[in-house]
């Protein structure tokens, strides 16, 4: 009755649906009419519970199928309601069955060589974001640049963009400046852009290091050249009072529009209960090291942001200050990449983000303390890098796969690794 009342009402000359008719064929006509039907039942219900289990294959989650095939339903200024369905370039082989059939044959009878379908099918898959709860959208998958120069900055931003990626976690500096000259040639549009306030000296008064943490953020924003970042991250500092004066100084930037959301970094439990003392405004997130092998709750970390409402933003995803070769070699990880046809790197990348924390990562393995490449003759590895991880929403762990990664207890690490003095086992830079 649905299929009927949709052809009657596409067919008519004043519904406010339309449909282009292949003249030389009703087949046709009808085929585009069921598959209309199917995309509107698809983002109705996609809307509401992120789900359309019929379509979706087993061996994913619910919501790595809405993301992998994201369906919108647009308005137009003229009233004229138009359903816009839009794929990964490589993910449409994770349609099966009569679905994809259907799918791909309109693709190829129904407008399939004008611009519009052309440029539908390029864009990148969006990434799940997190809704923080001043009502920001925050994606879950960011690149990181840490030890990037300012060329590879900008080209990394490139290739990353070009994968879906809109998140890019930054520091001041030279990765801050490639940031500037990226949005310089092509604007900030679309980017959420996440920075982070340098850690004062030991020694550093309060009112001096409020002081600096001002002086930054107005640094910042002129050499970015715009009005407001969307996310500043606080270091740690083994002074409480430290901390909570530079807090003010960001709750302030929050307040006047400077930043729309703040966070800290490698805050371990003691450190967050210093800030929270005072804190008028809890932080967003805590970013700090978790990769397979430390356990899901972080040696407790996450349970206490957790119950704080502070959420898990995660670096490290192979390890921290270089890859981790217990886990690129790991016989479990290597295993399981087989069988997705995935490598370990992936896996431990997936691992992480479905354990429900977001994930900052750098383009490729090639880095190391403070050291980090994404060269313009490397080969395309910096290009291959970002396109392996922006696919990481495209496939999923099973419930086994999970369980046996999370029951491994090692390679362990100090989820506050890069912490101050204030924390237990922070990093001791080489001598």
């Amino acid at each position: 009755e649905g299929f009927t009342f949709l052809e009657r009402s596409l067919s008519s000359s004043s519904s406010p649906l339309s449909v282009q008719k292949n003249h030389s064929s009703m087949v046709v006509f009808r085929l585009q009419v069921f598959v209309t039907a199917v995309t509107a039942f698809a983002t109705l219900n996609l809307r509401n519970v992120c789900a359309f289990t019929p379509l979706a294959p087993s061996s994913q989650s619910a919501a790595a199928f809405y993301h992998l095939h994201h369906v919108d339903l647009a308005r137009s200024s003229s009233g004229t309601t138009a359903l816009h369905m839009s794929y990964g370039m490589n993910r449409r082989a994770a349609l099966t069955g009569a679905g994809a059939g259907i799918l791909a044959t309109t693709n190829l009878l129904w407008n399939v060589n004008s611009p519009a379908a052309a440029a539908a099918t390029s864009t990148p898959t969006s990434f799940p974001e997190w809704t923080l709860e001043n009502g920001v959208k925050f994606p879950t998958l960011a690149m990181n640049t840490v030890g990037l120069s300012v060329e590879d900055t900008e080209r990394a931003i490139n290739l990353a963009t070009k994968q879906g990626f809109t998140h890019f976690d930054f520091h001041p500096g030279k990765e801050r400046d490639g940031m500037a000259k990226y949005i310089a040639s092509n604007g900030r549009n679309g980017l959420f852009l996440n920075t982070k306030i340098r850690k004062p000296k030991p020694g550093t008064s309060p009112s001096d290091a409020a002081n600096l943490a001002q002086a930054q953020i107005e640094e910042d924003l002129k050499a970015l050249n715009v009005d407001y970042v969307d996310m500043l991250m606080l270091r740690d500092s083994p002074d409480c009072d430290v901390m909570q004066a530079q807090w003010v100084v960001l709750e302030n930037a929050l307040a006047s529009g400077k930043t729309r959301s703040i966070g800290v970094i490698n805050y371990c439990e003691g450190s967050l209960k210093c800030l929270l003392q005072t804190a008028k405004v809890k932080p967003a997130l805590n970013y700090y090291l978790l990769h397979v092998g430390m356990g899901r709750d972080a040696h407790g970390l996450r349970t206490f942001c957790d119950e704080n409402g502070i959420k898990t933003f995660a670096y490290g995803a192979v390890g921290e200050p270089g890859p981790n070769e217990d886990i690129l070699n790991n016989p479990l990880l290597k295993k399981i990449g087989v069988a997705h046809k995935k490598s370990p790197e992936e896996v431990a990348l997936r691992w992480v983000l479905q354990s429900g924390a977001a994930v900052s990562v750098r383009p490729t393995t090639n880095f190391g303390l403070g050291v980090s490449v994404c060269e313009e003759d490397d080969g395309g590895k910096c290009a291959i890098g970002l396109e392996k991880r922006a696919g990481v929403f495209g496939w999923s762990l099973s419930k086994k796969e999970m369980t046996l990664l999370d029951a491994m207890n090692g390679p362990d690490d100090n989820p506050t690794l890069f912490s101050s003095s204030g924390c237990p086992g922070a990093f001791v830079m080489p001598k």
